[in-house]
């Protein structure tokens, strides 16, 4: 099986959608010879700020010498960054032969009269077989949606279950109140791991308290109100917090200070819970080099412009406080994307006022995306708002009416930076 013929296998899947539960995909790991059963976990689950989470503490760990993996959803730039090995991407000829594998073990099972599993289930058990086969010391693991039904929870050995922010997003799968939408991600909680979170509501982290005192697990949570910005602008901040001073961070927003707190939280955790050795230089190193593409991303100086995969309403509103105090007194052009099960209306009415110009894309899943022109008339409620559909053309529309003056946004799902950060490149080689 080549790469492409692997790659028309699993859109085919796809056309069939996701379903939440376990069964399907422990038949097909249990076909596969429990690949999980031999790695070690850290489970991150949350709402926002999960990728930028796991990406601290997989390069700290990286830094640490740990070979350490990451499986991550959706991806940004281009597929097979859903499943890396120390920020490498698993390549195309190896991805081909595990897909053919899991293929074959997918007939088997419809042979028996088995559910197929989703294309979701089949990325994650060939995540499985690459870490086990390149033999991590560490998995880092994103779960996909809530926790307790996610695909991901199959696993037993985990080290460390860690919560980034939670906030209301799939409500539609999760629950429509803020403690239905926690206890759902604190199934993620396994006996004997350690557990870190961020802070979160009062409601939510007694979710969590109690579900880790249910399974004999230590709970820590960050302390928001401890960890202060001692400088920043757009290409970066240094951050302190509890002994840990004058850290500095490579991914600007000041949301990510609280992400940066939860990791060094998790990684103490860690350290503890497995006696590892991780001196404060190569901890230092690892939070500085750690990078998140897609997260008040700047692709360009000249003119200014982010990308940031802002698609919820606590999201948005962390977004517009970042342009704000960045960049006050620029004009803002704003491109804008999002699913159609998204609460766009709430997103366009905390970030379309502070716009001069909106342009309304299209995403590239088609059966997902809110149409371009709903979302213009959304967006036109607040500022003057046009709907280009194309999102290269978007680009190139706000890259030519850029002045010194202003910044431009790409905000919104995440599914479709990938290819606003290519337009950009085009137009800056262009330049």
């Amino acid at each position: 099986m080549t790469y492409r013929e692997a790659r028309v296998y699993l859109d085919e899947v796809s056309k069939y959608g996701s379903v939440l539960g376990l069964d399907t995909i422990r038949n097909l790991l249990e076909e596969l010879g429990n690949p999980q059963e031999d790695l070690k976990f850290i489970h991150i689950a949350g709402t926002n700020g999960k990728g930028s989470v796991l990406a601290y503490i997989s390069t700290v760990l990286k830094e640490a010498g740990f070979r350490t993996g990451r499986y991550i959803s959706p991806s940004v730039i281009s597929y097979l960054e859903k499943i890396q090995i120390d920020g490498e991407c698993i390549r195309e000829t190896e991805f081909a032969e595990l897909v053919e594998e899991v293929q074959k073990a997918v007939v088997r099972m419809e042979t028996d009269g088995k559910a197929c599993p989703t294309v979701f289930e089949m990325e994650t058990a060939i995540a499985f077989l690459y870490f086990k086969n390149k033999h991590c010391d560490y998995v880092l693991l994103e779960a996909g949606m809530g926790g307790k039904g996610d695909a991901t929870n199959i696993i037993r050995t985990t080290e460390l279950a860690v919560f980034s922010s939670v906030s209301y997003d799939h409500m539609g799968f999760l629950g429509h109140t803020l403690t239905e939408i926690i206890e759902n991600k604190a199934g993620i909680i396994k006996p004997g791991c350690a557990v870190v979170s961020a802070g979160q509501m009062p409601e939510a982290e007694q979710v969590i308290a109690d579900r880790a005192k249910e399974m004999g697990c230590p709970v820590t949570f960050a302390q928001s109100d401890e960890a202060v910005c001692e400088e920043r602008d757009f290409r970066g901040q240094t951050i302190s917090y509890k002994e840990w001073k004058n850290l500095r961070i490579s991914l600007a927003g000041s949301y990510q200070i609280q992400n940066a707190a939860t990791a060094l939280e998790a990684i103490a955790a860690l350290k503890e819970k497995n006696r590892l050795d991780i001196s404060e230089a190569v901890l230092r190193r690892g939070m500085e080099k750690a990078d998140w593409p897609g997260r008040f991303t700047c692709l360009s100086e000249h003119p200014l412009f982010f990308v940031d995969g802002a698609h919820n309403e606590d999201a948005a509103k962390l977004l517009r406080e970042c342009v704000e105090e960045y960049f006050p007194d620029k004009k803002k052009i704003y491109i804008f994307g999002v699913f159609k099960d998204k609460e766009y209306q709430k997103i366009t009415s905390i970030m379309a006022s502070s716009a001069d110009q909106i342009f309304t894309v299209n995403l590239p899943n088609r059966g997902r995306t809110l149409d371009a022109e709903i979302l213009k008339e959304e967006a036109q409620k607040y500022t003057k708002a046009e709907a280009v559909g194309d999102i290269a053309l978007a680009v190139e529309k706000a890259w030519k009416m850029a002045g010194d003056d202003t910044v431009i946004l790409a905000f919104g799902s995440l599914s479709y930076l990938g290819a606003v950060m290519e337009q950009v490149r085009k137009l800056a080689d262009n330049r």
